[in-house]
């Protein structure tokens, strides 16, 4: 076996005198094969401690940031030449740049979901639609659920926040949630010690409310009132939180809602609540300037974040990742993709996606290397030195190990399946190939493509490669047998 040759490698070299730089080869091939080991098994073994990476003194600590329906050219490192993001360039400058990055959903929820436990958001139940405001299911087994009031992501569910803090982990949410209204699937009941967010999928940006009137900001379970532009407010708390922060390493989840609606600028406040018929609720409208302003905010407080690490000396002992939870809206950029937020076109799922780690991973290139969200949900619990419970295995793989090997781009087999009434979309990408397919009421599309030379989609090779259809379309069907729901 792989994992025991590796194994033996160790042993063996250990006997002989290495150099740093022998040492350091050596140490890349067994996070190399560990990376391997979790593409062939889809799971991360129980214990990690045997890993250099995961000795407690040499844990990092891990900011995660994540936009809300950025799309893949919504940035100047995408290729968009109308505004300026000076810190998420610095992350791309400083680190790895993937261009072949997914997002485990086509929206808010199905990705979160994925994100927090590590596995396909369809193992969950009820999880594959955002959830609508005023915790609304939006299919069937959605509304089965929310009738029960059992829509969110239920304590049960393995997270790694819970994973982290039991690994001696501070962990920290500011920002947005979207997985569950009752207090039962607060952020406080999946492991964070601290907690301030959106409740929902979006809210006004001024007075916090959604296009219902409810009141979104909660901060550990209760309803926070305070002032002040969303976006600016969790960039104060994650500041504040890093001039304090003391030895104990900490895991910060810093999920903005830019550039979701509404489309308010930080210079928009109107002087009250949105109403419900406010145009700037539209997730198709937006006026390309606001639009432009809520990202380079946005960008000013990732920026605030990065000099506080390193005011406080931390950027070196720090892993930052930057991703999407979805593609962009009509409102934003996704060129040269085809398709939107909402679809599992590549403009749907394909997001832009960053990883800094100074010393540890390479500076200033970029990837092609294929990943998902969920990924980095098995990178975060490596590095962290955090123990999976017995029999609980992931469906990512530590993407993390692959940087840090040196590894070449693999083949991945994906997939995605998102529902909300009764439309469904699913895809699969097996290497280059990918086979979407979307039904609404009896109308039924689907399409193939190489994105090897064709990523817009824009050369369907359905019926020239019929063979290659169906194998993939039987992949999907077994796939969704294997991820049913336990609820």
């Amino acid at each position: 076996m792989l994992w025991l040759r590796t194994l033996s490698l160790v042993k063996n070299r250990a006997k002989k005198q290495l150099t740093p730089k022998s040492l350091g080869c050596y140490t890349r091939w067994i996070v190399f094969c560990f990376a391997i080991r979790l593409t062939v098994g889809g799971l991360l073994l129980p214990d990690l401690g045997w890993l250099p990476i995961a000795v407690a003194s040499e844990r990092p600590n891990i900011v995660f940031i994540l936009a809300d329906d950025l799309g893949y050219g919504d940035l100047p490192c995408y290729g968009r030449d109308d505004l300026s993001t000076p810190a998420i360039d610095r992350l791309a400058k400083e680190g790895v740049r993937f261009t072949q990055a997914y997002s485990n959903g086509p929206e808010c929820t199905p990705t979160r979901a994925a994100f927090m436990t590590g596995r396909y958001q369809q193992r969950i139940g009820g999880l594959e639609c955002a959830i609508g405001t005023g915790d609304v299911g939006r299919y069937d087994d959605a509304m089965r659920l929310a009738m029960a009031g059992d829509l969110g992501l239920p304590v049960e569910e393995v997270s790694i926040a819970s994973l982290l803090q039991a690994a001696g982990y501070d962990t920290v949410l500011f920002g947005k949630w979207h997985l569950g209204y009752a207090e039962k699937f607060s952020p406080l009941r999946h492991g964070f010690n601290l907690s301030r967010y959106c409740l929902g999928g979006g809210m006004d940006y001024f007075y916090y409310t959604d296009n219902l009137g409810i009141y979104n900001l909660y901060a550990n379970g209760e309803p926070l009132r305070t002032k002040g532009y969303f976006t600016d407010l969790i960039g104060d708390w994650a500041e504040s939180y890093l001039a304090g922060v003391g030895d104990r390493p900490f895991f910060l989840y810093f999920a903005f809602t830019a550039p979701h609606s509404p489309y308010q600028g930080p210079s928009d406040d109107l002087g009250g609540p949105l109403s419900a018929e406010s145009p700037l609720w539209d997730q198709s409208g937006a006026d390309q300037k606001v639009y432009c302003a809520m990202i380079e905010r946005m960008d000013k407080a990732i920026g605030r974040v990065l000099e506080a690490l390193d005011r406080r000396n931390l950027t070196n002992q720090t892993v930052v990742i930057f991703a999407s939870d979805n593609g962009g809206t009509r409102s934003g950029r996704n060129a040269p993709l085809s398709g939107y937020k909402g679809s599992t076109q590549e403009g749907g799922i394909r997001v832009p996606t960053i990883v800094r780690w100074p010393g540890r991973i390479p500076a200033g290139i970029t990837s092609d290397q294929v990943c998902i969200t969920m990924d980095f949900s098995a990178s975060i619990i490596r590095l962290s030195g955090a123990t999976l419970p017995p029999k609980y295995s992931l469906d990512g793989i530590d993407i993390i190990a692959l940087l840090e090997a040196g590894a070449y781009p693999m083949p991945r087999t994906l997939f995605w399946r998102a529902k909300r009434a009764d439309s469904t979309w699913w895809a699969v990408r097996d290497g280059d190939a990918k086979y979407w397919r979307h039904q609404k009421g009896d109308k039924v599309e689907e399409h193939l493509f190489d994105l090897s030379n064709d990523p817009s989609e824009s050369n369907d090779l359905l019926s020239a490669q019929s063979t290659k259809a169906e194998k993939l379309r039987s992949m999907l069907t077994r796939w969704e047998e294997e991820v049913k729901p336990h609820r």
